[in-house]
């Protein structure tokens, strides 16, 4: 059964990563916003700590390349410390996503090597593609100019030629599609096959074919650069598509889709991380102005600012049970899916709701740039949409619930 608490053998990394999000994203959260598209150098030196204590096991998953599952997180495995109910890189992973994104989500969104399609990478890579690809900063490109949330509908094509893919297309939104080394392409291999012919393909950026057409001015998480990217007959090694390149009409597109089980917990928990600030702060401020947040008494009895707290907070608690559930769920080798798809709903939900009434009750505090609410509220917005939008979070959460495939509800 799920512990509440965060596990005794992540606190103290907890705590690191609290530290480095106090006095290092934080501290710079400002100075990045206000400079969009000048890369955090700063970063750098923090990325090769990520890095070390990766190397040195006692990061326990830190970042992204820590999201993966093996036969070792399947409770049903017969052997010695195996069966046990677990907390591992998944639960890691997202308990330091948290806490970076209390400091700042564009910050930890520009960390190197930790992009989302390093998340991809250790979701359905093989265990030649991880040796291969370690090292590397891989950002996701799904998105295409002729769609937003169906990832279905992608028509970048990946053509076999010998030992090659050739990859034709556009992708819009990449993040940190022009600091990353390569880039995780989604393509059809045969239009005609619909969702089982897509696959993901490691592209690095130093083959021919593939450029960075332009960067995006955005509302938020200014110090993240989102790129434009096109591909124009990029020739791909064979072995540089993840996972299998057969095409399985019986199990559609859930191959490709796997990815997402590992990554919207992780956003989800930049959500979380994003709108406990808000509310850590709202507090302050409430706090300071004379409004007492009392919860021995009724909300219906305290002032409207208390009452709308200890909404806000009820809301966020439950996003971060959610969150960690999600995740739970994969260290324990469980199906996560609904899970994932519900945890990024409620917390993209609850982190715009949180962050934009903290806007509100904080008055001309939170509107101006003494304080980093209004910012929060603005980097919020990004985690309701991108990894999947909250329309079809809730969608994806009905069919599953109710046992209808994509055909029968849309």
């Amino acid at each position: 059964m799920i512990n509440l608490e965060t596990p005794k053998k992540f606190r103290g990394f907890v705590e690191q990563a609290h530290q480095v999000a106090d006095n290092f994203l934080r501290a710079n959260s400002r100075k990045y916003d206000l400079a969009e598209h000048e890369y955090p150098k700063e970063l750098d030196l923090l990325a090769s700590l990520v890095d070390g204590m990766g190397d040195s096991g006692q990061g326990q998953g830190a970042g992204a390349a820590g999201v993966r599952r093996g036969e070792d997180d399947d409770p049903k495995a017969k052997g010695k410390g195996k069966g046990k109910v677990k907390n591992g890189a998944n639960m890691s992973s997202v308990l330091s996503i948290i806490e970076m994104c209390w400091g700042d989500v564009g910050l930890l969104l520009s960390m190197p090597r930790q992009g989302l399609g390093n998340s991809a990478i250790a979701s359905v890579a093989t265990d030649e593609q991880l040796e291969r690809f370690k090292g590397t900063w891989a950002s996701m490109a799904i998105t295409e100019p002729g769609f937003g949330s169906d990832s279905a509908a992608i028509s970048t094509t990946a053509v076999k030629d010998g030992d090659e893919y050739v990859l034709n297309g556009e992708k819009i939104y990449v993040t940190s599609g022009e600091r990353s080394d390569s880039v995780v392409v989604w393509a059809t291999l045969d239009k005609k096959l619909g969702r089982a012919a897509i696959k993901s393909f490691v592209v690095p950026k130093s083959l021919p074919g593939i450029r960075v057409e332009r960067l995006e001015h955005k509302l938020g998480i200014k110090a993240s650069d989102t790129a434009v990217i096109l591909l124009e007959n990029c020739r791909v090694p064979a072995e540089n598509l993840l996972g299998s390149p057969e095409i399985d009409t019986k199990q559609g597109f859930a191959g490709a889709m796997a990815t997402f089980d590992n990554t919207r917990p992780l956003v989800a928990g930049m959500a979380v991380g994003c709108a406990r600030a808000s509310l850590e702060l709202l507090r302050e401020i409430l706090e300071q102005s004379g409004v007492e947040i009392d919860y021995d008494r009724p909300a219906s009895v305290q002032s409207h600012a208390a009452a709308t707290f200890l909404q806000l907070e009820a809301d966020w608690e439950a996003a971060l049970l959610l969150t960690l559930k999600a995740a739970w769920l994969a260290d324990n080798g469980k199906p996560n899916s609904l899970e994932a798809s519900m945890s990024k709903a409620k917390a993209g939900r609850v982190g715009n709701d949180v962050t934009l009434r903290a806007v509100e009750l904080a008055g001309t505090l939170g509107y101006g740039e003494t304080e980093l609410l209004e910012k929060w509220s603005r980097d919020s917005k990004i985690l309701d949409i991108f990894e999947g939008t909250q329309q079809i979070q809730q969608l994806i959460v009905a069919r599953r619930l109710l046992n209808l495939s994509s055909s029968q509800l849309r």
